[in-house]
């Protein structure tokens, strides 16, 4: 523990970032690069014998919150940001609510930050700094656990010796809801179960400012992603003839996107089996939606986590029969009707269930 400590110390001071005191002796970065790493053992010692929980202390002291220097916007919508600290400066890009960026200085009001590819003055009038935005960034952030193993066994509790509540694939990318010391809590279909720290690799997720060359190549994408739905839903009609309605009796939504849920439908009862991709033998969410789409000729990855960025996305508001509804470390197929068709679990196998927000919604993603 001694050790870190005093790697920390020596680290902070070099960078200019430490006044602090403890132990009731003060040390400012002013003076503290002059002690040496044994002179800073000597500082660390006499505070230590002042108090024995000195140690920790120092540690909590010293650790940089994680957020320093954030900015996260607090608008209706978007505010611009610009190449010059001042209305008339040229818009690079955008900054959307609740996107976080760094700030590098303040201009009379406005805050120069980079955020994405994005580096530009945002008036300050439109996002939170300080301390409060450190603490908004704990609410508006995503921790993500991406495993780094070829199967992740989430367990019922933190430890080795607990059950295995189920099984995830290797790049797959789970909404971390919990940590404790070497394990992480994570979001699957199962429910939050408990995976070793050294099978994931975590980080945490913003959004982030959109420069004006990155918005029209997404609208770019969009827009091809729409025409190319528009030809495979015309060869789906081809294939299914006249509009079928989904199993539930939504009738809304394109003829294609009902012969999809139609079609998964037909599975409901059969086995979910890990790894698999039988619509009648046995599937896991990713292998149920992807065969299903096979079907109508459509190629999809055998991912949770992958489906999440196939075809354009929608709200959930706008979800039709047939889009795939992606959560933490699974995916479904919308019937209508607030109802999604799936390979759930090892318990249950393919079945519905409602409503489609039963846990938290990452994308929503329209192939016709």
């Amino acid at each position: 523990m001694k050790t870190m400590i005093i790697y920390k110390l020596t680290t902070l001071c070099l960078t200019g970032a430490l006044c602090f005191s403890f132990g009731g002796i003060k040390v400012e970065a002013s003076n503290l690069s002059s002690f040496g790493e044994e002179g800073i053992a000597s500082v660390l010692t006499e505070a230590h014998t002042a108090d024995p929980t000195i140690d920790e202390k120092v540690v909590d002291e010293l650790t940089p919150s994680e957020y320093e220097g954030i900015c996260i916007a607090q608008v209706n919508d978007y505010v611009n940001v610009r190449s010059l600290p001042n209305e008339e400066g040229e818009i690079l890009g955008k900054l959307y609510d609740e996107s976080a960026g760094t700030i590098e200085e303040e201009v009379d009001g406005w805050y120069k930050i980079t955020s994405g590819s994005v580096t530009g003055y945002v008036k300050g009038d439109y996002v939170v700094t300080g301390e409060a935005a450190e603490t908004l960034a704990e609410e508006v952030g995503s921790r993500v656990a991406t495993v780094t193993t070829e199967t992740l066994r989430v367990r019922s509790e933190a430890s080795t010796e607990a059950s295995i509540l189920g099984l995830i694939g290797e790049e797959e990318e789970l909404t971390v809801t919990a940590e404790e010391g070497d394990w992480v809590q994570v979001s699957i279909e199962e429910g939050d179960g408990w995976v070793s720290k050294e099978f994931v690799d975590l980080r945490t997720d913003f959004v982030q400012a959109e420069s004006k060359a990155e918005e029209e190549a997404r609208l770019a994408k969009e827009e091809a992603a729409k025409e190319e739905g528009k030809r495979k839903a015309a060869a789906v009609a081809a294939k299914t003839g006249a509009s079928q309605n989904s199993v539930l009796g939504n009738g809304g939504g394109s003829s294609s996107g009902n012969a999809v849920a139609s079609f998964a439908s037909q599975f409901v009862g059969n086995p979910y089996v890990y790894g698999g991709t039988s619509l009648t033998n046995g599937a896991d969410c990713s292998g149920f939606v992807m065969s299903v789409y096979a079907n109508f000729g459509v190629g999809l990855p055998h991912s949770s986590s992958a489906m999440r960025s196939v075809g354009y996305g929608v709200s959930l508001s706008e979800a039709q029969p047939g889009d795939i509804i992606c959560y933490s470390g699974h995916v479904a197929i919308y019937c209508g009707n607030n109802t999604i068709v799936h390979a759930s679990t090892a318990a249950t196998g393919i079945k519905y269930t409602s409503p489609a927000n039963y846990k938290n919604i990452l994308a929503v993603r329209r192939i016709f």
